[in-house]
């Protein structure tokens, strides 16, 4: 499973807020929901938080492995 536990401590490092991302267009609002619900992103919105944040993909989000998938 795809986490962003560390979109949101990196974004506010960075002073990057929701208001900016929406103001900027940096993201639409559907993938900001689809984040801030766990749910999966396209690798053009990583590719757009990435650039917004100046970082790598490692910097925002991490694969925790679920106990069913053995």
């Amino acid at each position: 499973m795809i986490v962003y536990d560390k979109l949101f401590p990196l974004m506010k490092e960075k002073g990057l807020t929701t208001y900016k991302i929406r103001k900027d267009n940096i993201i639409s609002q559907a993938s900001w929901t689809s984040i801030t619900h766990g749910k999966s992103i396209t690798l053009e919105t990583l590719d757009r938080l990435c650039d917004a944040l100046d970082c790598q993909p490692g910097d925002i989000l991490s694969f925790v492995r679920s106990d069913d998938s053995e």
